[in-house]
């Protein structure tokens, strides 16, 4: 068994329930033989949040893989994740071994929990509704003073994230032009958070705030419709249409699968929790300042994701602001899975890979000429 794998299996029982079960099946990774490996806590003293609220002591969890020596990436989660998600087979079983784009061998990869998430502060660790109303903003401040300042390092090959890791990959690239080489967002759109994708979001917030069980947040039992919400929202915004199809041909099948997912969301994670997670991606809108970022930039999206429509063409109008940017399109099949199908980083690791072999390593921006 590999140090990789005894770490996602040990991580994997403090993580969260969406975590763990994307973990369960990790123990077909295959990864470089034993990469030094950390998992740590940094506590940011009187942090300030974009509101100008102050928390006298925010707690940061992360994971390193790889050695230190290694060039540095950063790896972003989704909602409702932790780095422990990142480790499972779909993505880190295609992307860490030997020979494979993040060789842990050359490499040294930092997965954070973002802030709200797996084990760095969040509502449910004491103060519940009274936990500062944390923004995308304020994730990036965090995984970027995480990165540089306590792991300190000042210049990154790659960040890559997957959904709400795609998301902060945008605000990263605008916000520290000159730390990163490449910048990978995935399975995200570079505008402002609206339409469907909000009018969902919306409705797993109000879904909670109208429970009678949450009693603003200081609830004795975890309010029964975060569980109902949450499923909804994963039947309606991910999976992919030509999936689902696949896997429930008969009402019979369909309920099966409802039964399945409701169950697994039984064990979901704290309901203030969750409707922190997806309320913090009220305000994102990283477009207006797409012409900053200095990295070459690929998003990757697939063309049956619910949440980030090919159809609008958003993407691809807004992909020609970026000085080196382009867009990868994963086409739709049987096999794809909407939503979650950039997780499975087999449809682009080739990709991947090329374009760290020929991206320009970025310096300090020069001032302009007089």
């Amino acid at each position: 068994m590999s140090t990789l794998t005894r770490t996602v299996r040990r991580l994997t029982s403090a993580a969260t329930a969406a975590a763990t079960i994307a973990v369960a099946t990790f123990a077909g990774t295959t990864a470089a033989a034993d990469p030094q490996q950390k998992e740590g806590d940094w506590v940011v003293h009187d942090f300030r949040f974009h509101d100008g609220t102050v928390l006298p002591d925010l707690r940061l969890h992360y994971v390193t893989v790889g050695s230190p020596d290694g060039e540095p990436v950063v790896v972003l989660h989704g909602t409702g994740q932790s780095a422990a998600t990142m480790l499972a087979p779909p993505f880190a079983g295609a992307l860490f071994g030997p020979g494979q784009p993040l060789d842990l061998a050359s490499h040294y990869v930092i997965l954070p929990d973002a802030l709200g998430h797996g084990r760095s502060s969040k509502p449910s660790d004491g103060m519940r509704a009274r936990f500062p109303h944390y923004d995308y903003d304020d994730m990036v401040d965090a995984a970027y003073r995480l990165v540089a300042e306590h792991l300190g390092v000042r210049h990154v090959r790659l960040v890559i994230g997957n959904s709400m890791g795609g998301m902060e990959t945008w605000l990263l690239a605008e916000k520290h032009p000159d730390w990163m080489d490449v910048a990978v967002p995935m399975a995200s759109m570079p505008i402002a958070m609206s339409g469907r994708n909000w009018m969902m979001r919306r409705l797993i917030v109000d879904s909670i705030r109208q429970d009678p069980d949450w009693h603003d947040g200081d609830y004795t039992v975890q309010p029964k419709s975060a569980k109902f919400a949450f499923t909804f929202f994963n039947i309606a915004m991910s999976g992919g249409t030509r999936a689902l199809q696949k896997a429930a041909p008969t009402s019979a099948g369909a309920d099966a699968l409802v039964d399945q997912r409701l169950s697994a969301s039984a064990a979901a994670q704290d309901a203030n929790d969750m409707l922190y997670q997806w309320d913090s991606s009220r305000d994102f809108d990283p477009s207006p300042s797409l012409e900053a970022i200095r990295a070459t930039l690929v998003a990757i999206n697939s063309m049956d994701d619910e949440r980030n429509p090919p159809e609008l063409g958003l993407v691809d109008r807004e992909i020609r602001r970026v000085p080196n940017g382009r867009v990868i399109w994963i086409p739709a099949s049987d096999e794809t899975s909407g939503h979650g199908t950039t997780y499975q980083a087999k449809y682009w690791r080739d990709e991947l890979a090329a374009v760290l072999s020929s991206a320009p390593r970025i310096g300090p921006a020069r001032a302009a000429a007089r």
